[in-house]
């Protein structure tokens, strides 16, 4: 893959990953331990007051569910830039290569989804 290529699509997985951090980090906190995992912040009760109706820890509580499929979304497309990055990173031509047929993927899948692991024909193929 040519230089100028793999520097543009090395831009747009960089720019997407910085994008999903900042999405994660409005609702969850980062994991330190484990890479591309984070935790979604689960809401306080003041349990002091009496003034917080039922119903509204019930809304809280279903937003933080909804929360958690939206983390889980973002945690997974984070980890497949990540590791399209460190493909890219360690220069051993992986990068760009199908990871079940050791094929080329398309240019224009690439340009389209820079972290593509499958060629389009792999991709469609039921597993």
């Amino acid at each position: 893959m040519e230089k100028k290529l793999l520097n543009e699509l090395k831009k747009k997985l960089e720019a997407e990953k910085i994008l999903l951090e900042k999405d994660l980090l409005k609702f969850a906190d980062k994991d330190k331990k484990v890479p591309y995992d984070y935790d979604t912040r689960f809401p306080e009760f003041d349990v002091a007051s009496r003034s917080s109706a039922p119903d509204e820890h019930a809304t809280e509580i279903d937003s933080y569910g909804n929360l958690l499929a939206v983390e889980h979304a973002l945690e997974l497309r984070l980890k497949e830039v990540g590791e399209a990055l460190e493909k890219i990173k360690k220069n051993d031509n992986t990068y760009g290569k199908c990871e079940k047929c050791q094929g080329e993927i398309e240019l224009e899948r690439l340009k389209a989804n820079p972290a593509a692991k499958l060629c389009l024909s792999c991709a469609n193929k039921k597993s």
